[in-house]
């Protein structure tokens, strides 16, 4: 989860660069137009967007925007349920059954001090009683974010979602690389149960840590700092409270290697405008050096 929050700011002009930027320019192997690639944060606001130079010429030349869903997609009823019958726990299980008496407890003051209330108060219970481990601590990120930062996020007026918006009000197709089910049976139900109560009481007991990788996060986006979001995700806490590896590889390399398959073929068929997280551009692994190793310019 501490992943899934990546993205950066602008430099002063004279320090945008390489490492300063979130857009970026496809061309190369004998295409007549070229295609865009712009990373996002999750917890920006779609006002944003206008201030990065070069947004509305790219979205003027490209003739579609891809994403990592189509927001369309994801808002259908039917999505929306599956979405919300991801984040629970089975039937007959709450957070009262799955966490030891010390654990709620824990949960139960940390909510108290951040909140205001608790979880063994009734009307937050049958709120998020049933949520699991791995989606209450997604929740809990946006909610205490948004305290920290108050007025700053939107959630009606998302970045992410600025893109798409503009293509579908200039009649411009809108495609996502993934389903709403793959998304979010990735996000909230690959990792067992023992380790996504592991997550949630890591979160709980390192809380001011993670508020501020977030923060420098949000900041490191509003800079364009791709350097200085590579230095965000690479940060190790050193014990078990750190993405192992292979949850690094399911939430970030593997979903660039699948990208990376599908985008030839996409910017073929027309120009395109794609839009992921920023912290899937940088890095050996990203999509960037991706790309350059598949002979296409970027710049």
């Amino acid at each position: 989860m501490k992943k899934t929050v990546f993205s950066l700011l602008l430099l002063c002009a004279a320090a945008v660069g390489a490492n300063a930027q979130l857009l970026y320019k496809i061309s190369g192997k004998g295409f007549a137009k070229p295609s865009y690639i712009i990373g996002t944060h999750h917890l920006a606001n779609g006002s944003f967007a206008e201030k990065i130079a070069g947004v509305k010429e790219a979205l003027d030349r490209s003739e579609q925007v891809y994403g990592e869903l189509s927001f369309d997609d994801m808002m259908n009823p039917d999505s929306m349920k599956l979405m919300q019958a991801s984040m629970m726990l089975p039937e007959g299980q709450s957070l009262k059954t799955i966490l030891t008496p010390e654990q709620y407890k824990k949960l139960d003051d940390f909510l108290v001090k951040t909140m205001g209330v608790g979880i063994s108060n009734p009307q937050l219970e049958a709120q998020l009683g049933r949520v699991n481990p791995e989606a209450l601590v997604t929740q809990l990120t946006v909610i205490i974010y948004m305290m920290r930062h108050p007025g700053e996020f939107d959630p009606a007026n998302q970045f992410d979602h600025y893109f798409q918006k503009q293509a579908k009000e200039s009649h411009k197709p809108v495609g996502g690389f993934e389903t709403v089910a793959f998304q979010t049976n990735l996000l909230f139900n690959t990792k067992p149960m023992k380790r996504q109560i592991e997550d949630l009481m890591c979160f709980i007991d390192h809380e001011a840590h993670f508020s501020e990788l977030i923060d420098t996060m949000s900041k490191a986006f509003y800079n364009q700092d791709i350097k200085a979001l590579k230095a965000v995700m690479d940060t190790k806490l050193g014990d078990q409270c750190d993405a192992t590896p292979e949850e690094e590889a399911a939430l970030i390399d593997n979903r660039n290697a699948n990208w990376l398959r599908l985008m030839p073929a996409i910017m073929q068929a027309r120009p395109t405008l794609f839009v992921v997280g920023a912290g899937h551009l940088p890095g050996d692994k990203g999509v960037l050096e991706g790309l350059r190793k598949l002979g296409y310019k970027v710049e």
